[in-house]
């Protein structure tokens, strides 16, 4: 497994998660190597002891090992219950010999520690795979590795300003994110996601003055609205009645203008919403950002720089 730290639901199936749950030997070698798996959480039980199919096997996820945080009352006990029916990630902690067959004692707090203790130590800037597990109106909560969750502020979702979370992502969606710091004291990263979408200049390849393309209202003002035409990506209409903020519209592009970073639409006519956020088209899904310039090298003033520090 090179990377054992994923989202949870990213081992499960695997060859080597496979065969690993389904022999005791290698679950015996997987205890003294600190190697991470994952199981089907089948139930809960009235304590909030998580029972854990693994292969042949069933093993227990004791509350206080289910989620990092439940020892110390930082974590609600919804953390245990959401997980039934859906895979954990663990550390076998314990085997021992019984007549009706092996007992597993499983830790996924023990995961989750390795998990952020590796992010801890990993430079700001390093591009992570990531599973969206709620949203809210203050940014998206996603899975970084073994059911640790950690936060997207709204504002890091993407270049252009969205009302809600539920405008950019869904729940259950595999995305890929930016590690911006981390704190240890608090035991908490941070995170991004715009310096994935692409620059404006990238973004700006993809079209050209003549073009009708979809878009979606993401702001009104008197003077006209802004219209979303890649989530890092925006343009200008002139004022149109009837408009709504989260509409999808179809405008067609008068101009575009790097210089001033701006693109100029005309609204044609409002669509049909979609029922799902729309796939992502990501310029970067690896390595490690140095620093990250959204605007064009034409744009006449100063140039729009995120530079990437071990600060949170």
């Amino acid at each position: 497994m090179s990377n054992p730290y994923l989202p949870e639901g990213r081992l499960l199936h695997t060859p080597e998660n496979q065969r690993t749950c389904a022999s005791l030997p290698l679950l015996h070698t997987a205890m003294e190597q600190g190697m991470i798996l994952e199981g089907q959480a089948v139930w809960c039980t009235p304590e909030h002891d998580l029972s854990v199919s693994l292969g042949p096997f069933q093993g227990t996820i004791p509350r206080e090992e289910a989620a990092l945080g439940i020892r110390e009352g930082t974590a609600k006990e919804i953390a245990i219950l959401s997980r039934v029916g859906k895979p954990v990630a663990f550390a076998v902690t314990d085997i021992a010999q019984a007549e009706a067959g092996p007992i597993l004692r499983l830790s996924r707090r023990r995961a989750q520690e390795l998990v952020l203790e590796r992010l801890l130590a990993t430079p700001p800037g390093t591009v992570l795979p990531a599973t969206v597990t709620h949203l809210d109106g203050f940014g998206a909560f996603v899975d970084v590795g073994c059911g640790l969750v950690s936060m997207i502020p709204i504002e890091n979702c993407s270049v252009s300003r969205i009302a809600h979370s539920a405008c950019r992502f869904a729940v259950g969606q595999e995305i890929f994110v930016v590690l911006t710091g981390g704190d240890r004291a608090r035991q908490r990263l941070t995170l991004s996601h715009k310096e994935l979408l692409g620059t404006w200049g990238e973004n700006a390849r993809r079209f050209s003055p003549g073009m009708t393309v979809p878009g979606y209202v993401r702001g009104i003002k008197p003077y006209g609205s802004f219209i979303e035409l890649t989530p890092n990506f925006t343009g200008l209409t002139d004022r149109t009645e009837g408009l709504q903020e989260g509409d999808r519209v179809c405008v067609c592009i008068r101009g575009i203008y790097p210089d001033k970073m701006k693109v100029k639409l005309t609204v044609i006519e409002t669509l049909p919403p979609v029922p799902q956020p729309e796939p992502f088209t990501y310029f970067i899904t690896s390595g490690r950002l140095e620093q990250w310039t959204y605007s064009p090298p034409e744009f006449l003033r100063e140039p729009m720089v995120k530079r990437f520090t071990s600060s949170p």
